[in-house]
């Protein structure tokens, strides 16, 4: 059973889809689809890293987020 990927758009523009590579396309024919589920929540739990720095350079901190496409992304059996 094909899985894919669904979030909503900015501004509440409707539905988008994953398609490859972090980009996203509000045409479902062009959505990537996924064989197995746990591969579609792997890519729908991805996180982006925010490193804090001083001025030279040194780390001060960094953590890890989820952009609000993918917070508020679901996986969606076909």
């Amino acid at each position: 059973m094909p899985y894919h990927i669904k979030s909503v758009g900015a501004m509440g523009t409707g539905d988008i889809y994953y398609k490859a590579d972090d980009t996203w396309t509000q045409v479902y024919a062009n959505r990537k689809q996924y064989s197995a589920k746990s591969d579609a929540d792997t890519q729908a739990a991805t996180t982006e890293v925010a490193t804090i720095k001083k001025p030279d350079g040194t780390v001060v901190s960094s953590y890890s987020y989820k952009t609000k496409v993918y917070a508020n992304a679901t996986v969606v059996t076909e």
